[in-house]
């Protein structure tokens, strides 16, 4: 709200502005006062035509010309430095208010109009043959810029058009960790669209372009966690499907404990052993918007309205058995009577981040078979991984949700936009975060009932879709089996293809070529 409210003080302040700069420009300054007409005749007072003002209805596009006008309208009034064009995008109403008062500066005309005829009497000295003129033109010309201005443009505009490309339609990431192999594998590069799924709208508003969250060196937040928008995404191409790839923001990213190789949420180090939670005592918090969390990838295995439920490994949705991706990894017991060289460790594409300790391993099975084949000593044992303390996994109720694990999981519902559920103290747990935080109500629980923005409930209706999000390896991948839901106001976009790929993100180990290219349709 408080948001909306500047938005609507800066368009009175600027339309006001226009009532006393249209006069300087022999224009009626009640038509600076009249939405949409006074866009029309600023678009005329630096020399476009009226429908020039459509533009600004344009979604995305209507920055460029917004800020394009106000530079164009401090030219009209003999303002060409590049001081005078960027207080006049930074404070527009303010600058135009100056110009409106100032008894020094008059309105030159329409600058677009101006320039055109200047170049063209530099144009046509040069047809007729007069080079002393055209050296008094160029010489004279008020619309020259400098060298260094001209670089200094360039390089704010390139910056500009790389944070808007990067905001608002591709972005490039890695990946750094191997919870998706070995469908996408630890120094691969993607390609990532943020329109397949809608183009979501920025949410934070002040922050330094091309930086996600973090200010390398000095180890900063890049980001004013005010003022914030609310959520709105535009028209996408298709929705979010089961098995689709997924980046997303963190869920459980919004409380988080920060350390040099990675971050921990509030809530998970909180749901750990005792042991864990006291390497964290005295760690400062940091807090995020939900569009400056953390970055993940995962698969979507749960669509919104189904039910997820893990059977020894295999994913069932509402009930039924669903096919496993090709290269699903999971944790195997490695014994061998012979030595297993690197080399053929290599050769079957067995990573060092494949290893836990000194006998367990991250494989898929076609490296299992593989490792298997190698000599008759070998056994390869499927591992459950232990999850630690009870509480560890979501929803962090061993009493209602008993004998969870990694492999045996579920049957967990997944909530749906507008769909309405029966809460009572046997399942808060699932839905608690999503009352509380993601959909930011009030939520009370006491021993005797549930309270929801001060009154008792026993039903609640869903204000978005959520998504059941697992890693391909399914043994190394903190996901939606330990932070729970992915809200729909979360989803980042859908990865294309690897440009990229790295062997074990380190160019001294190699090029993936084969990788290189790769689309990630199929994976």
């Amino acid at each position: 709200m408080s948001v909306l409210i500047f938005f609507i003080v800066y368009y009175l302040l600027l339309s006001i502005s226009f009532y006393f700069l249209f006069p300087r420009a022999d224009k009626k300054a009640t038509d600076g006062l009249i939405p949409g007409l006074n866009f029309a005749v600023w678009a005329e007072l630096v020399g476009r035509k009226r429908l020039h003002a459509l533009w600004l209805l344009v979604p995305l596009v209507n920055f460029f010309i917004f800020f394009g006008l106000a530079i164009d309208t401090a030219r009209s009034f003999g303002r060409l430095s590049l001081l005078d064009a960027t207080l006049a995008v930074l404070f527009m109403p303010f600058y135009f208010f100056w110009l409106s008062f100032s008894k020094e500066i008059k309105y030159e005309g329409p600058t677009l109009v101006a320039e055109r005829e200047y170049h063209a009497k530099i144009e046509d000295a040069k047809e007729q043959g007069k080079k002393l003129l055209v050296r008094k033109l160029e010489a004279n010309n008020p619309y020259r810029k400098t060298v260094a201005r001209e670089w200094f443009e360039a390089a704010v505009f390139a910056v500009f058009v790389a944070a808007f490309i990067r905001m608002f339609m591709i972005e490039a990431f890695t990946i750094p960790t191997s919870s998706m192999e070995g469908t996408l594998l630890v120094g691969d590069y993607l390609f990532v669209s943020k329109m397949h799924y809608g183009i979501r709208m920025p949410m934070t508003v002040v922050q330094l372009p091309l930086l996600h969250n973090r200010i390398p060196m000095i180890d900063r937040e890049s980001y004013l966690k005010n003022p914030q928008l609310s959520y709105r995404r535009l028209g996408s191409f298709q929705e979010v499907k089961e098995n689709d790839l997924v980046v997303f923001n963190w869920p459980a990213g919004d409380s988080i404990y920060l350390l040099p190789h990675r971050s921990y949420s509030v809530n998970q180090i909180r749901q750990g052993s005792e042991e864990q939670q006291r390497r964290f005592e005295g760690l400062d918090i940091i807090t995020r918007p939900v569009d400056k969390t953390d970055f993940y990838i995962k698969r979507c295995v749960g669509a919104p309205g189904t039910t997820f439920e893990l059977r020894d490994g295999l994913v069932y949705i509402d009930g039924q058995r669903r096919e496993n991706p090709e290269n699903l990894q999971f944790r195997y017991e490695l014994q061998s009577g012979v030595p297993i060289s690197p080399e053929t460790f290599e050769r079957l594409d067995i990573n060092p981040g494949d290893r836990v300790g000194r006998t367990q391993f991250h494989l898929n099975e076609q490296q299992v078979q593989a490792l298997r084949t190698l000599d008759e000593s070998i056994t390869v044992t499927p591992v459950n991984p232990d999850p630690g303390a009870p509480t560890y996994l979501f929803p962090h109720d061993p009493e209602n949700f008993p004998d969870f694990d990694y492999d045996n999981y579920g049957p967990i519902p997944i909530p749906a936009e507008g769909q309405t559920v029966s809460i009572d103290h046997s399942n808060i747990a699932l839905f608690e975060r999503i009352i509380n935080v993601y959909e930011d109500n009030e939520l009370r629980i006491t021993d005797d009932a549930i309270y929801i923005n001060g009154g008792p409930a026993t039903q609640y209706t869903f204000k978005q879709d959520y998504y059941w999000m697992i890693g391909d390896n399914r043994h190394n991948s903190e996901d939606s089996r330990v932070w729970g839901y992915v809200p729909a106001d979360h989803i980042v976009g859908k990865p294309l293809f690897i440009f990229f790929s790295t062997r074990n993100a380190n160019m001294r180990d190699g090029i993936r070529w084969d990788r290189v290219f790769k689309s990630t349709s199929g994976l």
